[in-house]
């Protein structure tokens, strides 16, 4: 759960610096032109650097999908199983007092 949330926050950290830098390339006054090229720049060598971190991140995020699916996909089966169990008890049932029924007359 910990490596979860060390993963949550290089995710925010990323995120933060990202928007950090756009905001800061966007409010800068210089022309448009240059601007675009400084952010183009700034997010290259942003990738560049932190490259393994972000695949890492990606894989993390991708293997935590898939266990959540696969818990719910089970959880799923279990409800599924939990109600056709009370549907044959209660068809069990209504079947009993027919042939109770069937008996007294």
């Amino acid at each position: 759960m910990s490596k979860n949330k060390s993963l949550m926050f290089g995710m925010g950290l990323l995120a933060g610096v990202v928007g950090g830098l756009i905001a800061g390339v966007l409010y800068a006054p210089k022309p448009g032109e240059e601007s675009r090229k400084q952010l183009k720049d700034a997010a290259c060598e942003l990738y560049e650097k932190n490259s393994p971190a972000i695949k890492e991140a990606k894989k993390q995020a991708l293997e935590n999908i898939d266990l959540m699916k696969y818990k719910l996909e089970r959880q799923l089966r279990k409800f599924n199983n939990m109600i056709k169990s009370k549907k044959l008890l209660k068809a069990k049932e209504l079947e009993e007092m027919d042939d109770e029924y069937n008996y007294e007359n």
